[in-house]
């Protein structure tokens, strides 16, 4: 019974609140990816010959055209709780 107890304890800490530093990078990334579309472009060479591949992203924050520094703050408060440790910086 014990050991049950002790494991519910460990999946509840597992869910509590992110790191400020740790959730500043998660929210840049998404405030980034407000911005506009996001994509890759791959190729390569291997045994099996050329191979290429394509991928093109776009959020829903995007499609909203909400404003990257409100999705920022917006994702912060949600991880961690509490405001933003550091400013957005889009450029990178």
């Amino acid at each position: 019974m014990a050991r049950i107890g002790i494991m519910a304890l460990l999946v509840l800490a597992a869910c509590g609140p992110m790191s400020p530093e740790r959730a500043a990078d998660v929210c840049e990334d998404r405030a980034r990816a407000a911005t506009g579309p996001t994509g890759e472009v791959g190729i390569g060479v291997g045994s099996d010959g050329p191979s290429g591949s394509f991928e093109i992203g776009v959020t829903s924050d995007y499609i909203r055209g909400r404003d990257p520094y409100i999705v920022y703050e917006e994702c912060v408060r949600q991880k961690t709780g509490q405001g933003p440790i550091r400013p957005l910086e889009l450029e990178r």
